[in-house]
Order: C-alpha cells, then sequence, then structure tokens
C-alpha cells in the first residue's frame, strides 16, 4: 500500500467510538461502525447513555457479538445525564479520535434552534464525527464522495477520500473547490473588456483545476474516477447541493476552526447550511490530535 495511505491510517481514526441508544436503528449503526473499524484497523468504544441493567447488559454483548469485531477491540462505557454532554465527555477523556452517530436528515424548525443530540455534538466535538442519515445492517456501498477542498489540510482530506473510494473500488471522488468571482468581478469591471474577463475567468478555473490535478499526482487512487468541481456563491449551500444533485453517499468536510454561536444558527453560517439538511452520511474531520 502507497506510504500516504500508510500514514493516513497510522495517525487518524486509531479509536471509534458510537453512541448506543437500544433503539431500532442500532443493529445498523454496529454494522456501519464495525466496517469503519476494519477499514481503518481500530478499536472500538461502545457509549450507552443510561442505567446499566441485566436486559441492557445482554443486550450490549449480544451487539459485540454480532459486531464481528474482536471482543479484545471494544470497550464499553455506560453513562447517565444530559446525552451529548456525556457522549461528548467520554469522547474527550478516551480520546477517540472518530465518533459515528445517527442523524435527522432534515431537522424541524424547533430541533433547528434547541438544537438535536447529534447538533449539539457536532458543533462541540473535539473529535472528528460521521453521521449516518440512514443506517443499514445491508451496508450500502460509497458510489459517490464529494469532499470540500476549501482548507489549508486539503491534501489529507483528498487522501482521506481517495482512502475510503479505494476500499469500495470504482467510487466517484468529487472534489470541490470554491471559485471566488465576487473579488474578480469587482476589481475587473471597470478596467479590462468582456474579452478580456472572460480570460480571466478561464485561467482562474485553470489555476484553481490545476492545484487539485498537482495534488492527485501524490495521491493515489487508482481505483477511484475523480471529478474536479468548481463552485461560485454560499460555499456550504452550493456544496450541499451539489452533494444531493450527485445523490452523494458521502460528504468530506473539514471541522469549523471556531466555535458556533447562537447567531450561526440565525445568520447562517456555512456549516450550519450541511447540519440544518444533510445531503447524505457527513463525516466532519478535525485535525490530528497533538501526540
Amino acid at each position: 500500500m502507497h506510504s500516504l495511505f500508510l500514514k493516513l491510517m497510522s495517525r487518524s481514526f486509531k479509536l471509534i467510538g458510537l453512541a448506543v441508544s437500544f433503539s431500532p436503528t442500532t443493529l445498523a449503526m454496529v454494522a456501519e461502525a464495525a466496517r469503519l473499524v476494519k477499514w481503518f484497523q481500530s478499536d472500538l468504544v461502545l457509549i450507552h447513555v443510561g442505567k446499566k441493567d441485566s436486559e441492557k447488559t445482554e443486550a450490549m454483548q449480544k451487539l459485540m457479538d454480532g459486531s464481528g469485531v474482536e471482543p479484545t477491540r471494544i470497550k464499553i462505557f455506560w453513562v447517565e445525564g444530559e446525552p451529548a454532554e456525556q457522549i461528548l465527555k467520554v469522547c474527550n477523556g478516551e480520546k477517540i479520535d472518530l465518533l459515528v452517530a445517527g442523524a435527522l436528515k432534515k431537522e424541524n424548525l424547533v430541533n433547528h434552534y434547541l438544537g438535536t443530540v447529534a447538533r449539539k455534538i457536532m458543533r462541540k466535538a473535539k473529535c472528528s464525527i460521521w453521521m449516518i442519515t440512514d443506517p443499514s445492517v445491508d451496508l450500502k456501498p460509497l458510489k459517490n464522495i464529494v469532499v470540500d477542498a476549501e482548507s489549508n489540510s486539503m491534501q489529507d482530506i483528498i487522501t482521506l477520500a481517495c482512502y475510503l473510494a479505494n476500499k469500495e473500488r470504482g467510487t466517484w471522488v468529487h472534489v470541490v473547490r470554491e471559485l471566488k468571482l465576487l473579488g474578480l468581478a469587482l476589481s475587473a469591471r471597470d478596467q479590462c473588456t468582456e474579452a478580456e474577463y472572460d480570460e480571466l475567468q478561464k485561467n482562474m478555473v485553470h489555476e484553481e483545476t490545476s492545484v487539485v490535478q498537482k495534488m492527485l499526482e501524490r495521491i493515489p487512487h487508482q481505483h477511484s474516477k475523480i471529478n474536479i468541481k468548481l463552485l461560485s456563491g454560499k460555499s456550504g449551500f452550493e456544496l450541499a447541493q451539489f452533494a444531493k444533485r450527485k445523490s452523494a453517499d458521502l460528504l468530506i468536510i473539514n471541522a469549523s476552526q471556531r466555535k458556533f454561536s447562537f447567531f450561526d444558527r440565525i445568520f447562517t453560517h456555512d456549516q450550519e447550511y450541511i447540519f440544518s439538511d444533510l445531503p447524505c452520511n457527513l463525516l466532519i474531520v478535525q485535525s490530528p490530535r497533538k501526540a
């Protein structure tokens, strides 16, 4: 395997956490988490918020036995209190790298302002998060992965997308960059002809595409089909709409580098567009923990 993939596996998701609610989707969520454990050669932490009793203990044991994960690689936490707070507390205490959780595709107005457990976790988690909108025991292949390449760690996030695509084979990886045309329009409006403006725009598109193409030369993606897409406009909104148009199975974004406030819910932050109406499964990638 290519050294970049080995480097990614060694530093990314060594420990995967899963919030277990014993709901009708629990079996499917365990199956989804077990697939990631296999892909990343990780250990698994199961977290249940609620009182521990004999019935739940037996149910948890059945989940472990049916997961396909070696028992020695599974750790269980029983905690009580406010769900989001307790889940995040375990994540921080155990230094979980990736938390797997269920999410609503579309939130109603009340949930948008008060915040569901999933939304609270997405805003406050210090680890990466894999939000699953439609979990299934019959695991669905990742046929279309959309990755937002708008950060300083662009190479890492594209490498991660290609690694996941390599596990599925034949997967499309749509690398999305934002084409910032407003500044170009304002600076060129009174200084060049329409033909010159078109040439400037064409050069801009070429430069942005070349950045990704040169990066892909260093990233193994022989089993993936690559599409480089330049979007203009409100990046969070446009990104979500693009993921919908491509019937994406997974959207990968970098975590916001600042805390979300109440005003982000009113004057919508880019990522809030995605949170409030998830187009598909969502992977929010945090920067690797410092040793």
